[in-house]
C-alpha cells in the first residue's frame, strides 16, 4: 500500500536540525504529516520544530539523540510506540562526512563514518520498522545515500564504505518489504548547499589554504539547495521511486556508470590524478 501523500501520516525524520533533514521536515510538515524529530543538535531541532508548528504544522515528539547510540534510538521508539504507535514513513537522514586518503584518514575516522553514517540509520531500521510491518499498513522508508554511495570518487574511501554500506542495505529492503507493502527509497545526493560543506574535514589538508577554498568554492557553485533535495525525497516517497537523484548529473553520472564501465573508470581515473597533483602542491 504505497504511500500517496504524506497528509495524516506519522512521519519520523533524522537529521532534522539543519540541512537536508530540516528542509524534508518542514516539507513534510507543510503536506500535513505529524513529524517526529531527532537530531544530535538540540538547539537547531528545537528551532525546526519551532518554525514548524508556527507554520501550522503538527510536531509528534522532537528529541535530541545521537542516531550512533544504539540504546538512546530502542527508546526514542519505545516512547513514540507506546504514544503514538507505528510511523508511516521513516526517514534516515542524518550524516557526517570526511575526506581524506588512506595514507592520512585514521582509525578512528573510520570509525566515527560507520557508527553514525551506517549503523545509526540500521538502529533506526530496527526499532522503527518491524512494528511498521506488524502494523500492517505498509509505509515508506528512506535512506539517504549519496552520489559516493554510486561513485569512486577520490578521498572518498571511509565515506563511501559507509554510503554503499546506506544502498546495500536499501537494494535488499526494497525487495524484503515488498510483502508488507513497504516502498523503499535510496536518496544520492550530489553537492548540496549545507552547513556539512563548510566544515567536512578533509584529513592531511589545510582548509584555509586558497587552493582548497578555491577548490570548494567550485564544489558550492554546482550545489544545489536542501529544498530541492527534500522535493525529491517527497515525490520519491508520493511515487513510490527507489532511486532517488538531486540533480540530473548524478543522474546521468550513474547512467554512464552502468551503461559504459570504460568511460567511467577512465573519468575517475582523471579525476583523482587532478586532486592528487593538487594534494601534492598544498
Amino acid at each position: 500500500m504505497p504511500i500517496k501523500d504524506l497528509r495524516d501520516k506519522k512521519c519520523l525524520l533524522t537529521g532534522a536540525a539543519s540541512g537536508i533533514g530540516e528542509a524534508t521536515a518542514l516539507l513534510a510538515a507543510s503536506k500535513g504529516a505529524e513529524v517526529f524529530l531527532t537530531d544530535i543538535n538540540a538547539e537547531g531541532l528545537a528551532d525546526t520544530a519551532r518554525r514548524i508548528e508556527a507554520a501550522g504544522g503538527k510536531v509528534g515528539v522532537a528529541k535530541a539523540i545521537d542516531v550512533a547510540d544504539h540504546d538512546a534510538v530502542k527508546t526514542l521508539g519505545d516512547e513514540i510506540h507506546a504514544a503514538h504507535g507505528s510511523m508511516d514513513v521513516v526517514m534516515n537522514i542524518a550524516g557526517i562526512s570526511t575526506w581524506g586518503t588512506v595514507q592520512n584518514l585514521e582509525h578512528e575516522h573510520w570509525r566515527q563514518l560507520v557508527e553514525i553514517n551506517l549503523m545509526g540509520p540500521i538502529h533506526v531500521i530496527e526499532t522503527f520498522i518491524p512494528p511498521m510491518a506488524a502494523a500492517g499498513r505498509g509505509g515508506h522508508l528512506v535512506n539517504v545515500s549519496s552520489a559516493a554511495g554510486l561513485f569512486g570518487l577520490p578521498w572518498h574511501a571511509a565515506y563511501s564504505a559507509t554510503k554503499f554500506g546506506v544502498r546495500g542495505i536499501s537494494e535488499v529492503l526494497r525487495f524484503d518489504l515488498r510483502e508488507h507493502g513497504i516502498g523503499v527509497s535510496l536518496v544520492c545526493p550530489g553537492a548540496v548547499k549545507t552547513p556539512l560543506v563548510g566544515t567536512v574535514q578533509i584529513v592531511g589538508v589545510d582548509r584555509e589554504d586558497p587552493r582548497v577554498q578555491k577548490m570548494v568554492g567550485r564544489f558550492e557553485r554546482r550545489a544545489v539547495r536542501p529544498e530541492q533535495v527534500a522535493e525529491a525525497i517527497v515525490a520519491g516517497v508520493e511515487k513510490n521511486r527507489y532511486m532517488v537523484y538531486s540533480s540530473p548529473d548524478i543522474r546521468f553520472g550513474h547512467f554512464v556508470q552502468r551503461k559504459f564501465e570504460l568511460p567511467y573508470a577512465i573519468a575517475m581515473r582523471a579525476l583523482n590524478s587532478r586532486i592528487s597533483a593538487l594534494a601534492k602542491k598544498l
